[in-house]
């Protein structure tokens, strides 16, 4: 597509870079709308996405290291090249371990502030999938199909060849997902429910997108290591929206029995 989309004297505006700075205004511009009709404090999401950024960024970088080890052990010089070699799943957990070091230390519920940001989340995801659309990183398989798309000046991506637009895929359902979750929110019983909602979705979109993508990425027996991440990732979301469910209908049949009724 285009990677670079316009020069300013030396300055490059780079397609990858403009799509994750939007979707990160975006998710920010929604999370600050909700927060007041989840009686919550908008002023601590621009520090909660500063932390949630800074660990998703160390990471999605320490997971491929680990993915790329028997590379790096071969080319130690693969360590030098900081601004490329990302895994997505790395930038999830760091960004929610980091979310979670800043409320622990303003002394916020995390779980509430968890539910917030996730939709946004997603929102800022379906923009970045249109960076790596831009990029051609990503790519999808080789296809005869009316559904495709060819690069032509793509670094990364192979030009001139029919490929599945599994870019575009993923961030049309990225964008579906930010609506569920937001619909989602204003009907679930418990905090944390919609963060494993989150998980959920995330971890099947993504297993199945794996099916579809045709660049180089690590493996793990006959699972790319995003899919078998994923059966983690979908096994931690099915028991937070159990549990914490679970605790929500424990909490209102308490307040339901009325003062000196509970047992």
């Amino acid at each position: 597509m285009k990677p670079d989309l316009f020069a300013i004297g030396p300055f490059v505006v780079h397609g990858y870079g403009l799509m994750i700075a939007l979707g990160v205004a975006a998710a920010l511009f929604v999370g600050e709308k909700r927060a007041p009709k989840l009686g919550l404090n908008g002023d601590h999401l621009f520090s909660i996405a500063i932390w949630g950024v800074t660990g998703g960024v160390i990471g999605s970088k320490v997971l491929y290291w680990i993915v790329e080890l028997p590379s790096i052990l071969e080319n130690p010089a693969i360590l030098l090249d900081i601004g490329h070699g990302f895994v997505v799943y790395g930038g999830i957990l760091g960004g929610i371990l980091g979310g979670f070091l800043y409320c622990r230390l303003k002394k916020l519920s995390f779980l509430k502030y968890f539910d917030l940001v996730m939709p946004s989340v997603a929102l800022a995801q379906g923009f970045g999938r249109l960076g790596c659309l831009l990029a051609g990183c990503c790519y999808g398989r080789q296809t005869d199909g009316w559904f495709r798309i060819v690069f032509t000046e793509s670094p990364i991506a192979p030009n001139g060849v029919p490929l599945i637009p599994t870019q575009l895929i993923s961030s049309l359902a990225n964008f579906a997902h930010f609506a569920v979750l937001v619909w989602a929110a204003k009907r679930v019983k418990a905090d944390g429910q919609v963060a494993g909602l989150y998980l959920i979705f995330y971890s099947i979109g993504r297993s199945l997108i794996e099916l579809l993508r045709d660049d180089p990425r690590g493996a793990v027996g006959g699972l790319s290591t995003s899919q078998f991440i994923s059966l983690f990732i979908l096994i931690v979301g099915v028991c937070m929206v159990v549990v914490f469910g679970r605790r929500g209908k424990e909490r209102s049949h308490v307040f339901d029995r009325g003062p000196g009724q509970s047992r």
